[in-house]
């Protein structure tokens, strides 16, 4: 994704515990990096800002198994199910066409076209949205052949 998007991991973990992980997805140094210190401490817990990524808010995309309980804008963000050791999951994975299509489509603000999957798994919503698109597209083309 590091071609199309900029990469941050951000982590309310300290900088000791975030650098090898990262190390391990990305050796060749494009996915950047945010711990502790750059998340805002609130009621005892540390939320990730977003606001201090010091980008445009409407081309901010936070994809978390934990989004909406820690980030300050959850109008930004797309939740996946937490990774617990499953050999079998591809959450993250199954999130890939709907992330490239982001990239292509380039919405003025990505924070109306995720409330338009809210309450939906949104690989899946994007998956069932995009069979439908297609059906449509057909069934049009298949009208126009015949219209000859």
């Amino acid at each position: 994704m590091a071609t199309m998007y900029e990469v941050v991991v951000y982590s309310d973990q300290v900088q000791m515990y975030v650098d090898p992980v990262v190390e391990r997805l990305d050796s060749t140094g494009q996915i950047r990096k945010l711990s502790r210190p750059a998340t805002k401490y609130q009621d005892g817990k540390h939320y990730r800002d977003l606001s201090k990524l010091n980008r445009n808010p409407a081309q901010v995309l936070y994809v978390s198994a934990h989004a909406l309980e820690s980030c300050l804008q959850p109008e930004n963000c797309v939740t996946v199910k937490p990774w617990k050791l499953e050999t079998d999951d591809t959450e993250l994975l199954d999130l890939i066409p709907f992330l490239e299509y982001l990239a292509i489509a380039r919405p003025s603000d990505i924070r109306a076209v995720l409330a338009s999957y809210q309450g939906h798994d949104v690989a899946k919503e994007f998956r069932k949205r995009s069979k439908e698109l297609e059906r449509h597209k057909q069934a049009k083309q298949r009208k126009s052949i015949w219209r000859r």
